[in-house]
């Protein structure tokens, strides 16, 4: 029977899609924001490159909080939208971090540099080069990205109030709630 309630509903399951939906886009754009930051940070002839690591790893250490976020947000039209779920997670300074390290441990520079010299822009480095051989790193950081934006919903318990926009997770977080209160409702009386 509650199977039965489940899915004649339609909510559950349209939150379903709708997570996954947007956790493919999230990991998608999240990849990307992530490679344009840490691909040009590994280059020592980058100008300012040491402030602009600083800057963005500043944000590990320190950040505005909840109520100037939520401000932000509402500021910029973002509540009851999925891009709010999206677009401040986008970047993590952490994965950044990991991208980096891996590009400057594992990609020799010698093989840049012959394909620099060989008349290869940046571009064509990054995406025949780079890349192709940055595939655990990037299966990696993809599942990181994914799993993190599949299990979080205390965003979407801020940021939206409309039943068509909410995840599954805050759904399923808000039955189990309903449920504990029930039991502790029942238990008293």
């Amino acid at each position: 029977d509650a199977y039965k309630s489940i899915f004649k509903d339609g909510q559950l399951t349209h939150a379903m899609v709708y997570s996954v939906y947007m956790t493919a886009i999230f990991t998608f754009l999240a990849m990307i924001v992530t490679i344009c930051a840490a691909y040009p940070l590994t280059k020592k002839r980058l100008k300012g490159r040491n402030v602009i690591n600083f800057i963005l790893l500043f944000t590990l250490y320190f950040n505005a909080g909840l109520i100037p976020e939520y401000l932000l947000m509402k500021n910029l039209k973002l509540l009851n939208n999925m891009w709010v779920l999206i677009l401040p997670l986008m970047f993590s300074p952490w994965n950044m971090l990991i991208m980096k390290s891996y590009l400057q441990t594992s990609i020799p520079d010698s093989l840049e540099e012959s394909a620099f010299l060989d008349g290869a822009t940046d571009f064509e480095i990054l995406f025949r080069i780079v890349l192709p051989l940055s595939k655990p790193i990037l299966a990696t950081l993809s599942l990181f990205y994914a799993v993190g934006r599949w299990n979080a919903y205390a965003d979407a318990k801020y940021y939206i109030t409309k039943k068509a926009l909410q995840p599954i997770q805050l759904i399923l977080s808000n039955m189990v709630l309903s449920s504990s209160l029930d039991a502790i409702s029942l238990s008293e009386g």
